[in-house]
């Protein structure tokens, strides 16, 4: 098992949920290597793409790196006031727009695969 298992399996309810879709979205269906960094999951390819990130509100914010580059067409990016990243929070699976996020995945994606800009 994983240190990213590992983590994921300490949270119970929406949240494990959250994480666990996440996770195999991020490993099984895009490849993505996971690694755990300041004690939360990250998934890379060339270089970081995103991470999870366990809020207060017992949410999972999904954080991209390069947020901020990001065109946020979708209009679902929250900055927070952040200089670089922006992410979006979910309490549970079934509020997931799953097509809006694939889309905003492949561009993060994207953006690794061409390098810095």
């Amino acid at each position: 098992m994983s240190d990213v298992e590992e983590f994921i399996l300490q949270f119970s309810g929406h949240q494990r949920a959250v994480l666990e879709y996440f996770h195999q979205l991020f490993t099984q269906e895009l490849q993505l290597t996971d690694k755990l960094r300041y004690k939360i999951p990250f998934y890379d390819g060339k270089t970081w793409i995103c991470y999870l990130n366990p809020t207060k509100g017992e949410k999972i914010e999904l954080v991209f790196l390069r947020g901020r580059e990001l065109s946020n067409a979708q209009g679902l990016l929250n900055h927070k006031g952040r200089k670089m990243v922006s992410g979006i929070e979910f309490a549970s699976v079934a509020e997931i727009p799953k097509e809006l996020i694939n889309e905003i995945i492949q561009e993060a994606i994207y953006l690794d695969e061409i390098g810095k800009t």
